[in-house]
């Protein structure tokens, strides 16, 4: 059996810069990634199949299978690489879904990652690549999940240097992720965007630009779920937060901190306040 995560993904800032005529929104963002995320197996079989269970596939429940992003992507790899063997996959189902942090992407990702494993195919190869960017626009950055400045639609990246907090990076940031329990489309939120252009995001060191940065998709998502404020608010009036944000079109928010004691005093704080609310203690890659 091979096992993979489907790494929570993090926009620490997103700015969007335009609408495009054809819908799609020219943004830039720093993408970062959580240790935890949806967890992947993956064993040999003669066919492909999907099965999910965990805490949130009751939310995937009136989805068809088939069009699960991870089998999609099962079958680009098949079809790019001529391979006639199967598999049978296991999504574990740990994320909220329409949250703003990955989910199918992160999921499509893993996918391809583990895939590459059994099928004992080339990572490096350009194809796996194409396919994450023909299965959406977050599905490079979470092919890769480093830390990374993106733009385009988020899917040109340019991966962050930097391993560990002494070289300038964020691996190892003790993360707290918090979700009121209410789904965030993300059409509907982007659709919400007002269409003014604030200005780029800095190209710089990651956490200094998110921390000058801004998330423009935070004032639509409001107000299609209200509670994003009261979660960006009780984050951010915690001791130690570096800090607080809605992360990509939400209802997720995060907050980074100065250390892993300030995390748990934050975590118990929004579990005490907000018991029905989704809490995960985790960390940066």
């Amino acid at each position: 059996m091979i096992d993979e995560t489907g790494h929570a993904k993090i926009n620490l800032a997103l700015h969007v810069r335009a609408r495009g005529a054809d819908g799609y929104h020219a943004i830039e963002t720093i993408f970062a990634f959580a240790r935890d995320g949806d967890g992947l197996a993956v064993t040999a079989h003669d066919r492909l199949s999907l099965k999910i269970n965990g805490p949130y596939a009751a939310a995937l429940a009136d989805e068809d299978v088939e069009s699960n992003l991870v089998l999609r992507a099962a079958r680009a790899v098949q079809a790019a690489f001529a391979v006639s063997a199967g598999a049978a996959i296991t999504l574990d189902k740990r994320l909220p879904v329409a949250s703003g942090i990955g989910g199918g992407s992160a999921d499509a990702a893993a996918a391809l990652r583990a895939l590459a494993r059994l099928w004992n195919l080339p990572m490096a190869d350009p194809r796996f690549g194409a396919i994450a960017a023909e299965l959406g626009a977050d599905v490079p950055a979470c092919l890769a999940s480093r830390t990374a400045w993106a733009d385009g639609r988020g899917d040109r990246l340019t991966m962050l240097a930097g391993d560990g907090l002494a070289a300038g990076g964020l691996a190892g940031m003790p993360l707290l992720l918090v979700n009121p329990h209410v789904a965030c489309p993300t059409g509907p939120v982007f659709r919400g965007w007002d269409g003014l252009d604030r200005g780029p995001l800095d190209t710089g060191e990651p956490l200094a630009a998110a921390l000058a940065g801004r998330n423009d998709l935070e004032p639509p998502a409001i107000a299609l779920v209200p509670e994003i404020a009261r979660a960006v608010a009780l984050l951010g009036g915690q001791p130690g937060v570096k800090l607080a944000r809605m992360s990509g079109s939400g209802a997720t928010c995060f907050a980074l901190f100065d250390g892993q004691a300030a995390r748990a005093a934050a975590a118990q704080t929004v579990r005490i306040a907000e018991p029905g609310w989704w809490c995960l203690e985790t960390e940066l890659l």
